[in-house]
């Protein structure tokens, strides 16, 4: 059984700084092999550099994934280009600079596990479609012998999200939603052994709204007009899934979710 940790998208500097500081104690309460991290919105909330790259290898993740606002960030390009272990979304169209999946081995193993991040189109950019690129890596990783397949769905509406999640029932180990940084209570396991949750929620400032200051976001949705993107710094929280994988069969047994720490919620 190998236990992997997925890290939801981390937001801002103050987010990849608390990260620094709790990840091995969240490593260690769940006992993880592997480490999955999206980090697309890192430097300054818009895309990902060498820099925050290297803090999150440097602490143990195995793979770095991100999403639409990789491309806001234009030293992002050198980074993707320098760096397989750094994925952007798979049906971008080909000429882009990057890789959409990656096939790795998991530490002190000989397991094989590959990771693949593909971009919805509902309420997004029209680019390929996910679903047509999902089977062509599939067919790909299959031609390898993986059976660990995990699949960061990077979307905006829960509907396509829950889509993928049928559509790959029993050909991935797990389908997990980010983009949208709010954690969903639906994660379950798929009849044919697919771990499912529609958002992994956000890593990073929970006084805020998504991660962005809230008098920013306030004014952009009064007004309607642009106003400069800041992150906001207080109340940080990581949130993230832990799948259990069955090596032989590449099928979950259990995903479970977690926002560390914990909400004070009241009486």
């Amino acid at each position: 059984m190998v236990n992997i940790l997925f890290i939801g998208d981390v937001v801002g500097f103050s987010g990849l700084d608390y990260l620094n500081e709790n990840l091995n104690y969240i490593e260690k309460k769940y006992n993880t092999q592997f480490i999955i991290v999206n980090g697309e919105n890192i430097c300054n909330g818009k895309g990902i550099t060498e820099r925050e790259a290297n803090v999150l290898l440097e602490l143990g993740t195995s793979v770095i994934t991100t999403g639409n606002h990789i491309w806001d960030n234009w030293y992002a390009q050198r980074l993707l280009k320098s760096s397989d272990n750094v994925l952007r979304p798979y049906n971008y169209p080909s000429g882009n600079a990057g890789l959409g999946y990656k096939i790795t081995t998991i530490p002190y193993t000989d397991i094989k596990i590959a990771v693949m991040q593909l971009q919805g189109r509902t309420f997004m950019y029209p680019i390929d479609c996910p679903f047509r690129a999902a089977n062509k890596v599939i067919n790909s990783i299959n031609n390898n012998e993986v059976k660990i397949i995990v699949v960061d769905f990077h979307a905006e509406a829960t509907s396509e999200k829950v889509s993928m999640g049928w559509y790959l029932d029993g050909r991935v180990s797990a389908v997990i939603g980010t983009h949208t940084h709010v954690q969903t209570a639906d994660a379950q396991i798929f009849p044919q052994g697919t771990a499912y949750i529609s958002d992994v929620g956000m890593t990073g400032p929970y006084n805020s709204v998504l991660g962005l200051k809230t008098d920013v976001s306030l004014n952009r949705i009064i007004y309607q007009t642009a106003h400069k993107y800041e992150p906001a710094s207080e109340n940080n929280k990581i949130a993230g899934v832990v799948i259990k994988v069955d090596e032989n069969t590449g099928k979950s047994l259990s995903i479970e979710s977690f926002i560390y720490p914990e909400f004070d919620r009241g009486v």
